[in-house]
C-alpha cells in the first residue's frame, strides 16, 4: 500500500463539497433524558435519517461522483450485508449507473428487497461457505465493473468523514467543545473517516470503536497494535458490523487515530435500541445502536464529558425490532 492511498483530512473535505448537495445533513441531537442519566453531555448524531436509513450513502457517492464516464458506462459491483448495499444502489440510481451487489443469503429481507427496489441485480451467497469479495471480483473482470468496497476504499473513506465535519460543525454552532466520539464500527472506514475530521477540529477527542462481542477485532487489535481477525463467521443481531478484520487502509488511520474499543453484548443492543426508540423517537437497527449501548451500559464514562454518540443506521426489519424491544422489556422487569 502506498501512503498516498491513505486519505487526509483535505480529502474529506472535498468530499464534503462535492456530495454535499446530494446527502442529508443529519441532526445532531440533544436529550434531556439521556444526559441526566449519563451525568454529561451526550450528543446524538442521528444517520438513521439518512438517505436509504444510514451512513452508506455518503462513501459510495464520493466513490461513484468520481468515475469515469466510462467506468460510469460500465457499472459497478460491491459487497454488503445491506447498509452499503442500499447506498451504492441509490448512488448509482442518481447517475444513471448500473449497480450489483453481493449480498449474503441470512441478510435481512428488508434490505435485500429495498436494495432491489433501488435498481440494483442482487447475487446472494452462502456467508459460511463462500467469499463475497472472491464472488465480486470474478463478476468485476466478467463485466469490466469498478468494484466499491464497504470500507477499504480512500474516496469511500473520505466520503464517510463528512459525518465528522458535520458533526465539528453543529458542535460549534451549539458552542460545545467535543470530548469523546463512539462510533459503530465494523471494517473501519466510518470512524476512520470520523477520526480524521475530528481531530482536525478537536485534536485532543477520543474516538472509540463499538462493536458486537464476537465481533470486537478493532478493540482487540487497538490492544495488540495489530490486525487481528475475529473467529466466529455466524450470524449475529448486529448483521451490519460483521466484517473479518479491521481494513488494511482503514488501519492505518485508525491504529493512530483511535483511543479504544468496546464490546457489546445483544442484550446491551437491545436495550440501546429500546431506549432510542422510548425516548429519541428514533427506530435504530442493532448495528446501529451499539455506540449509544456503550454509553447506556456504562462502558464509556460520560460524566462531565461531551460525548457524541453515532447511531449509523436504522435499517431493521419489523420482526426483528419487535424481539428486541420485547427483549429489553424483559430484562427490565
Amino acid at each position: 500500500m502506498k501512503q498516498d492511498d491513505v486519505p487526509k483530512l483535505l480529502d474529506v473535505e472535498a468530499a464534503a463539497q462535492l456530495i454535499g448537495e446530494k446527502i442529508v445533513r443529519t441532526p445532531l441531537l440533544t436529550s434531556v433524558a439521556l444526559d441526566a442519566l449519563c451525568q454529561g453531555q451526550v450528543l446524538i448524531k442521528a444517520e438513521t435519517l439518512q438517505r436509504t436509513g444510514s451512513f452508506k450513502i455518503r462513501g459510495a457517492l464520493n466513490r461513484i461522483m468520481q468515475m469515469s464516464p466510462t467506468e460510469k458506462q460500465n457499472g459497478v459491483v460491491a459487497w454488503s450485508s445491506g447498509n452499503h448495499a442500499q447506498g451504492v444502489a441509490a448512488a448509482a440510481a442518481m447517475y444513471g449507473v448500473s449497480a450489483t451487489i453481493v449480498m449474503p443469503s441470512d441478510a435481512p429481507s428488508l434490505k435485500i428487497e429495498n436494495t432491489r427496489a433501488l435498481g440494483a441485480e442482487v447475487v446472494l451467497y452462502d456467508r459460511a461457505t463462500q467469499d463475497r469479495e472472491v464472488i465480486a471480483g470474478d463478476i468485476a473482470r466478467q463485466r469490466h465493473l469498478v468494484v466499491i468496497p464497504s470500507y477499504d476504499d480512500p474516496q469511500v473513506i473520505a466520503g464517510q468523514g463528512t459525518i465528522g465535519l458535520e458533526i465539528v460543525a453543529q458542535a460549534n454552532e451549539m458552542g460545545l467543545t467535543v470530548d469523546d466520539v463512539v462510533v459503530p464500527t465494523s471494517g473501519g472506514g466510518m470512524i476512520a473517516g470520523i477520526a480524521l475530521a475530528m481531530h482536525g477540529a478537536f485534536p485532543q477527542a477520543r474516538i472509540y470503536a463499538a462493536e458486537p462481542e464476537g465481533y470486537d477485532d478493532h478493540g482487540r487489535s487497538l490492544a495488540q497494535q495489530r490486525r487481528v481477525k475475529n473467529a466466529s463467521k455466524a450470524n449475529a443481531l448486529c448483521d451490519a458490523l460483521l466484517a473479518p478484520m479491521p481494513g488494511e487502509l482503514t488501519w492505518q488511520i485508525n491504529k493512530s487515530h483511535l483511543s479504544g474499543g468496546y464490546a457489546l453484548s445483544d442484550e446491551d443492543v437491545c436495550r440501546a435500541m429500546a431506549f432510542a426508540f422510548r425516548h429519541l423517537k428514533l427506530v435504530v437497527e442493532p448495528g446501529g445502536a451499539v455506540a449509544l449501548a456503550a454509553i447506556l451500559n456504562g462502558r464509556h464514562m460520560t460524566k462531565n464529558r461531551t460525548t457524541v454518540v453515532v447511531l449509523s443506521g436504522g435499517n431493521v426489519d419489523a420482526h426483528t425490532f419487535q424481539q428486541c424491544l420485547g427483549k429489553a422489556a424483559s430484562a427490565a422487569v
